[in-house]
This record gives structure tokens, sequence and C-alpha cells, in this order.
């Protein structure tokens, strides 16, 4: 009888959510001038709001007082007032300003109470949160050097479309970014005729090469069982598609053909341990003259992330039992450099030295999909 074996290091690293990165927590549309908004990003509680000139905010969504959610107050006099007691924090910097129950010769530091904050942008219709190690304690400037600009979707031309798509997973985010980026499982989750039947399975050879925290399927002519690239023949100029994953979440594609392009990004974001969020963001300049594109384009988007969705419902299931898992050849090859680059990151983390990238250089995969 064959012991099970534990999993490989490559996997070691386990379910633990990257900080130090900017994750998109919602739409833009979804923060309403001085309204408050409740989520999770990496298991913090989060209100997000605007202030009365409409930017938005993050703050840790409790209260230092009595740990009530801040998301169930509302904005008075500019500040965010919990509904317990009143007290009252300045949006962006989460330093208490008002605590109506203390008297004039009180020795209380209101100033030094912060209910901690997290800087924002919003790129793209999301609101972006850049999710340090701690909350804030102060003004953001005070440590913008050390924070990076919020990620954009790329784009090559003044004008084109853009879109917008998610779906809640059932599992943490390793489960669902390794989904992301599995070239094998198209043939069977995602059959349908415009884009791959179990019949359009061939053999695949594509060249990757390491990038910053993150690796790149260089630039190379569509796959002929793709359906949907195969519109793109109207406009008889070579096509080529590039794939990028860097680290947290993000897993970046551009379509190219002549001066027509379709760019993408799609991150996976843990919302909890064991939940997590595709957010899916699509920009192009195709087929300018089609009526109605963005709602034809959205309902095969919904479709296909639905696809996926219920794919990993049916997984979770299984993956209660906590059964160990097999990383196979070249089709799990980028799962595996998914786990050596978390690796390295949290240990260049811990030890403060520099990022090693530990994909060395330049490598061929082959596969069937």
């Amino acid at each position: 009888m064959t012991e099970p074996q534990p999993p490989s290091t490559d996997q070691a690293v386990g379910a633990e959510m990257l900080r130090g990165f900017w994750y998109p927590a919602t739409l833009t549309e979804r923060v309403a001038k001085r309204g408050l908004l409740a989520v999770h990003l990496l298991g913090e509680p989060l209100v997000i709001g605007r202030d009365p000139a409409g930017r938005a905010f993050a703050l840790r969504d409790v209260c230092p007082h009595r740990g009530m959610p801040l998301s169930a107050g509302r904005f008075e006099d500019g500040n965010v007032e919990c509904c317990y007691h009143g007290w009252q924090f300045e949006p962006h910097t989460g330093q208490c300003r008002v605590v109506p129950s203390i008297t004039e010769d009180s020795k209380l530091k209101v100033e030094r109470i912060y209910c901690g904050s997290y800087p924002c942008a919003e790129y793209d219709g999301y609101v972006w949160i850049y999710m340090a190690d701690q909350p804030l304690r102060g003004p953001v400037s005070a440590g913008a050097a050390e924070i990076p600009t919020a990620p954009q979707l790329e784009t090559f031309s003044a004008r084109y479309r853009i879109t917008r798509l998610e779906a809640l997973l059932p599992s943490n985010v390793d489960h669902g970014i390794i989904g992301l980026m599995d070239p094998a499982h198209g043939p069977f989750v995602h059959q349908s005729w415009w884009w791959r039947s179990r019949r359009s399975i061939q053999t695949k050879t594509k060249n990757f090469e390491p990038i910053p925290l993150g690796f790149r399927m260089s630039a190379h002519k569509p796959s002929a069982n793709s359906g949907a690239y195969k519109l793109l023949s109207i406009y008889k100029q070579p096509i080529t598609t590039t794939i990028d994953f860097i680290l947290p979440n993000h897993r970046l594609e551009e379509i190219h053909c002549g001066r027509f392009w379709f760019s993408s990004r799609t991150t996976v974001t843990p919302v909890t341990a064991d939940q997590c969020r595709i957010d899916f963001c699509a920009a192009w300049n195709i087929f300018p003259w089609m009526p109605f594109v963005v709602p034809i384009f959205r309902s095969f988007a919904t479709r296909f992330i639905g696809q996926d969705q219920h794919t990993m419902e049916k997984q979770v299931i299984g993956l209660r039992s906590q059964p160990n898992l097999m990383l196979v050849d070249d089709a799990d090859r980028p799962a595996r450099w998914y786990f050596q680059l978390k690796k390295a990151y949290l240990e260049s983390r811990r030890t403060g030295q520099p990022f090693e990238h530990p994909i060395p250089g330049p490598v061929t995969l082959r596969w069937r999909s």
C-alpha cells in the first residue's frame, strides 16, 4: 500500500494572502458620494466611501472604541461617524476628531486615536486599495515613497470600449489563481461553438520568459482551435497574443491585429481565507462599427466566467477532504511557477533581501488542450 505523499515544497506556501500590493476592492459606481460601503479584502473588514469632494477613501471597518462597524454609521461634518457613540474619524487618515462623551477637562488625547486607513486609487472603473502589512496611522503621503502606483489596464488608442465582470469563487486564492492560469481545462470547462470542444484538443508549444514578479507567454499566433480569435481574420492582418502573469493575482492579455487591439486584465482577489473574487476588465477598439458590441461581449464573457465559477463550486466539495494534489508536467508548470514566485516574494519580505526570481530564463512548454 502506497503512503500518501506530502505536498511539494512549491505548494507548501499555503494560501497565505500577499500584502504589499494593490487590489481591486469594488466598482467605483458602487461607492456613492457621502455613502459608506462595507467590503472585505484579504480577510480585513474595510469601509469604503467618498468624502464631500468625491475622493474615495478606505478605513478599517472597526471603531477602536467598542468594535462597531464604521460602515453602519454615517457622514457628519466631513467625518465618518460611528453609530454607537458618535466618535468621528477623518476619512483619509483615520484619525479620531470627535469623542462626544468627554468633558473639557478630559486628559484623553483624541488626536492619538486612529481606526486605521489604507491608500486608495481609482482606475478602470475600480476602487483599488493598497494592502500594507498594517493599516496606516496618519497621512498616506507619509509612506508614499514605498507605495507603487496602482495598476491600470493598458490601452492603445484614444477611443475604445471597456467593460467589467465579476464572480465570487468559494475557494482560497491559490486554487482560484492556478485555475485562472491552467491551460488544460478549456476543452472540458469552456465547451461551446465559439470557443473549444473536446474534439478540438491539439498539442500546443509556447515560449515563456521571466518578467518582474511574474512570467510571460511570449507573443505568439493564437491557437487555431480558439474560435473567438478567428473573428479577427476579417482584418487580414497578422494576429499576435501575449499573456502575462504578475504577482499577486494579475493575468494580462494583449491581442494585436494591425492597428486593432484587445486588452484584458483578470484578477483573483482574496476576500477571506476561503473565498476569492474574479474581476475581469477588458478594453478594445475592434469591431467599432458593430451595434450592441458591449452587451454581446458581456453575454459571452459572463458565460465563460460562469463556467469557471461553477467548476470551482464543484471542486470545493472534493477539497473539503484535504486531498494531496498533483501538478503534472508542462500543463501545470505555470501553477508551479506561481507557488515558487509566491514563496520567493514572502522570503524577500521576511528577510529584507532582494527578490530572487525562481524562473532562470526562457523556457518552452508543450501540452495538449
